[in-house]
C-alpha cells in the first residue's frame, strides 16, 4: 500500500461553483480508482480565488506569502494534480494564469495532470485543447489523454448528468493509472538545496584553481 497525494486546484470565482463542483468530482473518481489499486490518498483542495490577493503580490514582488507557498509546495509535490479553470473570452482565466505563472521551472516536470473546465456553452471546450494542454506542455507536466469540459447542461440538480459522469469517471481511471505506476512523490524540489556534500563542492572548486 502506497500512499499519495493528490493536488486539486479549481479558479472558480463564484461561490458556490461549478468549477469547484467538477474539480471535487474529479478528485473523488480519481481517489476511488487510486484506493481500488490499494494506495491510500490525501486529497487537497486549493480554491485560488481564497489566494487572489497573495497571487498578485508574488507576480509584483517575487516573494510569496508563507499561506502561498504552502499552498505552491502543495501542487508541485503532489503525486498527481487535478486542474479545473471557468473559461472566458475561449481561455482559462487570469486567475488560472497567474497561479501557474508562479510555479517554479520544472517544478511540474513528469507530474500526471488532469485539465478540466467550465463554460457557459460547449463551444469553449475547445479551449482544453489550445490553451490548457500546451500549457501544460510547457511545463513538462504529463497530461491525461481525456480532459473534461462541464457546461451548464451537463449538470442536473448539481450533479453530473450521466454524459458527463462517465468523461468524469474515465478522466480520473487514466490518472489515476499515471499516479499509480510512478513512484511516491517526496515533496516539492528544495531550489537552495545542496546537490553534494561541501567536501565534494570544495575538491571541485581545488580542481579547477
Amino acid at each position: 500500500m502506497t500512499a499519495r497525494t493528490l493536488a486539486v486546484v479549481s479558479a472558480g470565482l463564484s461561490q458556490p461553483s461549478s468549477t469547484r463542483l467538477l474539480a471535487d468530482q474529479l478528485a473523488a473518481a480519481t481517489r476511488d480508482e487510486l484506493v481500488r489499486r490499494g494506495d491510500t490518498v490525501e486529497v487537497r483542495s486549493v480554491e485560488l480565488r481564497e489566494h487572489a490577493h497573495d497571487i498578485v503580490n508574488h507576480l509584483l514582488t517575487g516573494f510569496p506569502s508563507p499561506a502561498l507557498r504552502e499552498v505552491l509546495d502543495a501542487v508541485t509535490g503532489a503525486d498527481g494534480l487535478i486542474a479545473v479553470t471557468p473559461i472566458f473570452n475561449a481561455s482559462y482565466n487570469g486567475l488560472f494564469k497567474s497561479f501557474f505563472d508562479l510555479v517554479e521551472k520544472d517544478a511540474l516536470a513528469d507530474r500526471p495532470v488532469l485539465a478540466a473546465a467550465t463554460g457557459g456553452t460547449a463551444r469553449h471546450s475547445l479551449a482544453l485543447e489550445h490553451a490548457l494542454r500546451p500549457m501544460f506542455a510547457y511545463l513538462r507536466a504529463v497530461v491525461v489523454p481525456t480532459t473534461v469540459f462541464a457546461a451548464p447542461e451537463d449538470w442536473s440538480g448539481g450533479t453530473a448528468d450521466g454524459a458527463l459522469r462517465r468523461r468524469v469517471e474515465r478522466a480520473g481511471a487514466e490518472l489515476a493509472d499515471q499516479v499509480h505506476r510512478r513512484a511516491a512523490s517526496t515533496g516539492p524540489t528544495d531550489p537552495f538545496a545542496l546537490t553534494g556534500s561541501f567536501e565534494d563542492l570544495l575538491s571541485g572548486l581545488r580542481r579547477d584553481a
